[in-house]
């Protein structure tokens, strides 16, 4: 009983720390803030996690299952691989367009991670999104699906960023990716 009432008090934590970063960011997601955007105190959320650090991390894990598996409906909702890749990255830059606080954080986090601390949380999120598109790719008739899983999702990142700055049309988004399939072929 006392566990199941520990982690449901660390659930409340992590969903209030997921609804200050998609709401203001990294830099805002303090014990405070979090302690004010959930039923329990500052004291309760230094007590339940060893800083903030670590809570952020459990936090943008779950935003990336999350999207993960909004990509992996996008990918099932199609029966012809050259459409499931697609499905699967209109719906990644769907989801940033429509929210763009969700790129800065992105890009934010990996920053913060890469200067102050391990980048293991951000190595697993990569290895989940890059999971996802070596499936979708080895249903393609490509070369090598695990490079061209990395190859699009560095593209993806890119994309991200460019669609933040000077977005493209989703006719020359598609064009793009059907670029780099082609590329890919055996």
């Amino acid at each position: 009983m006392i566990e199941a009432n520990r982690r449901g008090k660390r659930e409340q934590i992590v969903d209030a720390a997921k609804q200050v970063l998609a709401r203001d960011g990294l830099a805002a997601c303090t014990a405070r803030s979090v302690a004010q955007a959930s039923p329990l105190t500052k004291s309760a959320v230094h007590y339940y996690f060893d800083d903030i650090h670590q809570l952020v991390d459990l936090a943008m894990g779950e935003h990336v299952t999350a999207m993960v598996k909004a990509l992996r409906q996008a990918a099932d909702a199609e029966t012809d691989p050259a459409e499931k890749a697609w499905a699967v990255v209109n719906a990644y830059l769907t989801t940033f367009a429509e929210q763009p606080n969700a790129a800065f954080l992105w890009f934010e986090y990996w920053i913060d991670t890469g200067r102050h601390r391990s980048t293991e949380t951000v190595g697993a999120t990569l290895g989940d999104m890059h999971t996802l598109l070596s499936e979708i790719t080895a249903q393609l008739p490509v070369e090598d699906s695990a490079a061209s899983a990395r190859m699009l999702l560095s593209w993806l990142l890119g994309t991200v960023v460019q669609q933040q700055v000077q977005p493209n049309t989703p006719t020359a988004i598609r064009q793009e990716l059907n670029s780099i399939l082609r590329n890919a072929t055996t």
